[in-house]
């Protein structure tokens, strides 16, 4: 009991000295500098790039664009669900058509078409698997070029200072107006 004293003392005072510590602090203000520019970093698109290329939607969370992301998996899905659909219903016609030159009866599912029939059935969705591989890969590189494109624009300063404006002014000589555009920079 005698050594709970001195120490509950010891632990009052250094509750008290660091609260007058604190009063006894000065806040200085600093003004934050604007004019100030973010760095840029010359590997960002490169690396949204790179992420897209391994996981299609990565590179755009990568730049803080989760909303494109439902439609990447969107297209690519899509375009990925058809491709394997027609490549089913190929195989199920050419199945049939090789059926039939080996000299088997129809099955119930092909029964009223005939043999010409199955031929242009496979050329039709033989077409539509290839142009739905083709729709796979194109959105897998639009994926990328997306994520690459939206990384390289993320670092173009575009504040006040900065504009675009257009202006109609009369030709020195004639005095006919002219149409042109421009460019401010205020420092």
């Amino acid at each position: 009991m005698n050594k709970i004293v001195p120490i509950s003392f010891l632990f009052f005072l250094l509750g008290t000295v660091s609260l007058f510590a604190q009063a006894e602090k000065e806040t200085v203000l600093v003004a934050k500098d604007t004019t100030k520019l973010e760095e840029i970093d010359p590997l960002r698109p490169a690396k949204a790039a790179f992420y897209s290329a391994i996981l299609p939607g990565l590179g755009q969370a990568y730049n803080k664009k989760y909303w494109k992301i439902p439609l990447v998996y969107g297209a690519i899905g899509t375009s990925l669900y058809f491709y394997i659909d027609n490549n089913k219903k190929y195989n199920e016609v050419r199945d049939e058509y090789k059926r039939r030159l080996e000299g088997y009866t129809p099955s119930e599912k092909f029964a009223r078409l005939d043999d010409s029939r199955l031929v242009e059935a496979q050329k039709f969705y033989q077409r539509n698997r290839d142009l739905s591989s083709l729709f796979v890969v194109g959105f897998y590189v639009l994926n990328i070029i997306d994520a690459n494109v939206d990384a390289a624009l993320m670092q173009f300063n575009v504040n006040e200072r900065l504009s675009l404006r257009p202006e109609i002014y009369p030709t020195d000589v004639t005095f006919k107006p002219n149409v042109g555009l421009t460019f401010n920079y205020n420092f």
